[in-house]
């Protein structure tokens, strides 16, 4: 009905390395997560502001798991606002933007809600929304789209690649 559906759908494992390029994010540590709708990032200060009478936000994105290494901020036109329910039943309205993610070296564009709760496990949940765009998750394995250099990995770990 109207969404195209590749014949042979990509299989990533339940975390996958991710990249989120018009943030200006090369590699996070991601969940594929197929009991949520939407993808969600954990966004820190987050401002919301207008540019040319459009609604905007600008946010630091924490790339690494327990640390602000490398924090990068972005900013991004705000797509929509919803009220979602977390995995411990929070509810809180959060920002949607719609941007690309790169999972196993393919860009999809999906939206993404911006949670400011440092509730989650992972930074970064890949919802079904992404996942529906040509991916089958195989909850037995982790990383099949590979890793990133070892250098990017210590740095997730909060140590330097010396």
């Amino acid at each position: 009905m109207g969404r195209h559906h590749p014949s042979t759908p990509a299989t990533a494992g339940w975390r996958e390395w991710v990249g989120l390029p018009e943030l200006g994010v090369a590699h996070m540590k991601a969940k594929l997560d197929t009991g949520a709708r939407t993808s969600a990032m954990h966004a820190f200060d987050l401002a919301e502001f207008t540019r040319d009478g459009a609604d905007w936000v600008r946010f630091e994105v924490h790339p690494w798991q327990r640390s602000k290494a490398d924090a990068v901020v972005a900013e991004h036109a705000v797509h929509d606002r919803r009220r979602v329910r977390s995995s411990t039943g929070h509810e809180q309205e959060r920002i949607v933007i719609r941007t690309a993610i790169t999972l196993l070296g393919r860009d999809v564009t999906t939206e993404v809600t911006l949670a400011s709760r440092d509730e989650m496990g992972f930074r970064m949940l890949v919802g079904r929304e992404a996942l529906r765009q040509g991916f089958a998750v195989d909850s037995a394995h982790s990383y099949l789209g590979g890793r990133p250099p070892r250098e990017v990995r210590l740095r997730n770990r909060g140590r330097s690649g010396a």
